[in-house]
């Protein structure tokens, strides 16, 4: 029998069964009518739109709905932010960029709402092991954004919400501007009423939105005369493997981009470091015949797309940028693992999308931009590459044009032209797309590759012919510079090379009956231990300290493939003009070509410079031989010296041609010239520099004033009366007061060799000024005098 309750109402006492029972019989009105409501269908007019994939989009009324299928809620979304167009002074890398890391993100349902929760892998634990609670715990999921659901799908099969907002506010997650950035261009505020959806894919594994960001600010990168700035934002919404990839440990003696997480899991006594490599998941069709050792092609091989607004002519190019891989997965056991194809017609396939997940595309992008950039987007718990998106810029080709040219025409009839022809310019193209493409496939720059190539092997016309300019055409080893006109070479480009193969192979070559990291980590050892004694495997990161690690150089010794450089500058300056000529064109691009031969002269300076108070880094574990840290030597550093002292301390007077002069002015050139001196000078009297000489001086029997002496007797020689040696002279005092400023961070040793030097760099001042006749330079000697004696 029913238990009735009373409650008191209105002064009356009324049976809470009678009361409730009405209640229930209004509710059950009501529920009928808001399960009706709340049905997506009937929630939705005819005029909406619709768009079926990852999330189902719809649109009614100026609004965007997210239609979220049940079985998605908990599942973990990747997400990618990026600025979809170029913005002038903000984003270098142009349409593309991304602006947030990527992130993960889950739905989670509470009640009559979905939650957009933040989920990060920095902290992970296996799921079996007690403390798995304890990092979940201590890891608390932030929420990002509640949406109230808006109506469902037949038996709650799917919930709407709508998401609008999301993209047009300032959320953090996806924002276009980090705070630092807002600080920056002093931005006030966005504004909403500006800010919109502009368009939105959905596909079966990935959504997409595109939205306007509208701010007002005061300090803006560009436009700044209207305080706004509007920027065009992508979101990619990506699902993540069901089953995730088995991950491999990053080692950084063969290096790869990746991911590090904190483990609680592992058998340590702290809080354990894991890092895993990025990379695609490549797994054998025949697995029996990939563990005997046979080639065998991938379930899923890795694809390219060429994006359709690519010119015509280049298309060919890219693709063999793109195949010139194939060789290399060969080494990991795959054939045919990596292959570029031409993007569908939409006759051939209507469906297919540059946006959808499922496609990695080289995207043309028509900027001005001479660039070109190979990111990917990986899946964060294991670093599998889930897809990839090649930015190609149409101006790299002319970042390539002056590269080839000034490195090249010396010997290179090809080159001695400011056009190129299609089949010159498409071999460029080639190479940059290799670079690229090993971007994607996890590679980093390997600036450490070039230097295992002798210089007089570059010189060597049957070398070059099989090797290129480096190991690795991840290096910055452009075009062979050194190579002189009776050597003969016709081989002159970076290629794919044997550090390249090992990199792959240590990257894909599967372990069969691995089923975790850890498994493998030993076998792995031993395949770097067998190829550590070999230059060519080495990988080298560029610090701006070790010599035999530096960007845009080529063999193992600075000093004389820069003096080959340099002879071959030589040879191309008095034919600048007749490289560029063209009718009826003015001399912009003779000035142009000369600025870049400046800044060829001023990169070999750069590779000589880091010699002096270099140190070799030598990545090895502890069950490998050797010191990690290697000075190099005082005759090298010394011979590193002697090089400014003749190349350009002596001033370099074949950059001061006189046809050039005339045709662009006396003044901009020994502007040019004298800057180029004293960027020198300065790069070698540096604070850091000066002190690892001082560190390491007791190994080298070399010390800083050794290195001061050498410098300051070649500048203040009796002779020294010309405006380039009286600028670099001032350059010098200059420097050292610098050194010997409270704010710099010279260290003892170093400022005991600067005030020595000042004393007697002081004395012959003051003697070489009493018998100084000439007015001029005896004003600039009593000058420095004066400079010196300044507290």
């Amino acid at each position: 029998m029913k238990k009735s309750f009373y409650i008191l109402l209105m002064g009356a006492l009324l049976p809470l069964s009678l009361f409730a029972q009405d209640k229930t019989d209004n509710n059950s009105n009501e529920q009928t009518e808001q399960t009706e409501e709340k049905n997506i269908q009937s929630f939705l007019d005819e005029n909406a739109e619709t768009q079926e994939g990852l999330f189902t989009i719809h649109k009614k009324d100026n609004k965007l709905y997210f239609e979220i299928d049940k079985e998605l809620l908990e599942k973990e979304i990747l997400v990618v932010s990026r600025i979809k167009g170029h913005v002038k002074g903000l984003n270098f890398g142009g349409a593309g960029m991304r602006s947030r890391p990527q992130q993960v993100i889950r739905w989670q349902k509470l009640h009559d709402k979905l939650l957009l929760r933040s989920v990060s892998y920095n902290a992970v634990a296996n799921e079996e092991d007690p403390i798995y609670q304890s990092v979940v715990n201590n890891n608390f999921e932030p929420v990002i954004k509640t949406f109230k659901i808006e109506a469902e799908g037949d038996n709650a099969s799917s919930y709407l919400i709508e998401v609008t907002g999301l993209f047009t506010s300032d959320i953090a997650m996806i924002g276009a501007l980090s705070a630092s950035d807002k600080k920056r261009f002093g931005i006030r505020s966005l504004d909403t009423k500006r800010s919109f959806i502009s368009e939105t894919k959905s596909f079966p594994k990935n959504t997409e939105v595109s939205h306007v960001l509208t701010y007002t600010g005061n300090k803006l990168p560009d436009n700044q005369i209207t305080g706004t700035l509007s920027i065009e934002m992508n979101q990619s919404f990506i699902q993540l493997p069901e089953q995730p990839m088995t991950p491999r440990l990053y080692d950084e003696r063969v290096s790869y981009f990746s991911l590090q997480q904190t483990d609680y899991s592992m058998d340590v006594h702290q809080a354990g470091k894991r890092r895993y490599i990025t990379r695609w998941r490549l797994e054998p069709k025949d697995w029996d015949a990939y563990s005997r050792g046979e080639l065998v092609e991938p379930v899923n091989p890795i694809v390219y797309y060429i994006d359709p607004a690519t010119p015509k002519q280049w298309v060919p190019y890219l693709m063999q940028g793109v195949n010139d891989w194939q060789s290399a997965f060969e080494y990991a056991g795959f054939k045919n693992a990596i292959m570029a194809k031409e993007a569908p017609s939409k006759e051939e396939n209507p469906d297919w999308s540059p946006e959808d997940v499922r496609y990695s595309v080289i995207r043309y992008v028509a900027t001005d931009i001479q660039n070109a950039m190979g990111p990917h987007v990986h899946d964060p718990r294991t670093g599998e590459i889930l897809e990839s998106d090649i930015i190609w810029y149409h101006n790299v080709m002319k970042l390539l044009r002056n590269w080839y040219l000034i490195q090249t025409a010396a010997i290179n009839k090809d080159a001695q032209k400011s056009k190129f022809t299609d089949e010159v310019m498409g071999e460029l193209i080639r190479f940059v797309a290799a670079h690229e493409v090993g971007h994607t496939l996890g590679l980093p720059h390997n600036m450490g590759a070039s230097s295992a190539y002798p210089v007089d092997s570059l010189r060597s016309k049957t070398f070059t012919a099989t090797h290129g300019t480096a190991p690795s055409i991840m290096d910055y080893a452009r075009f062979n510079y050194v190579a002189q006109p009776e050597d003969g070479i016709t081989s002159l480009y970076p290629r794919i090379g044997e550090y390249d193969n090992w990199s792959i192979e240590f990257g894909y070559k599967l372990i069969p009956g691995i089923e975790t990291a850890d498994q493998e980590r030993d076998e792995i050892n031993q395949w770097i231990i067998e190829r550590s004694n070999d230059p060519a495997y080495r990988f080298g990161f560029a610090n701006g300290i070790d010599p035999s690690a530096q960007t845009e150089d080529i063999g193992d010794d600075a000093v004389y493939a820069s003096k080959m450089g340099i002879k071959n500058l030589q040879r191309i300056v008095p034919r600048l003009k007749e490289f560029a000529y063209k009718e009826a064109v003015n001399n912009d691009e003779v000035e142009e070509l000369y600025k870049q031969v400046v800044g060829q002269l001023n990169r070999y300076c750069g590779h000589v410079a880091t010699n002096i108070g270099g140190v070799y880094e030598y990545n090895r574990t502890m069950d490998q031989s050797g010191d990690i840290y290697v000075p190099v030597n005082k005759q090298k550093q010394l011979g590193a010296i002697q090089f400014f002292n003749d190349e350009i301390f002596n001033t370099p007077v074949w950059l001061l041609n006189e046809d050039l002069i005339a045709t662009f002015g006396r003044t901009e050139v020994y502007a040019m010239v004298q800057n180029l001196q004293s960027r020198s000078l300065r790069r070698i009297l540096n604070a850091s520099k000066l002190n690892r000489i001082s560190d390491y001086s007791s190994k080298t029997g070399l010390d800083v004033l050794n290195v001061l002496n050498t410098i300051s007797n070649k500048l203040f020689k009796d002779d020294s009366n010309d405006e380039f040696e009286m600028a670099l002279q001032q350059t010098f005092i200059q420097s050292l007061l610098a050194l010997e400023s409270k704010d710099s961070k010279s260290n003892t040793s170093v400022r005991a060799a600067l005030g020595a030097q000042k004393s007697s760099l002081e004395d012959l001042l003051k003697k070489r000024s009493k018998k100084e006749k000439d007015k001029l330079i005896k004003a600039h000697l009593d000058g420095l005098i004066q400079m010196l004696e300044t507290k």
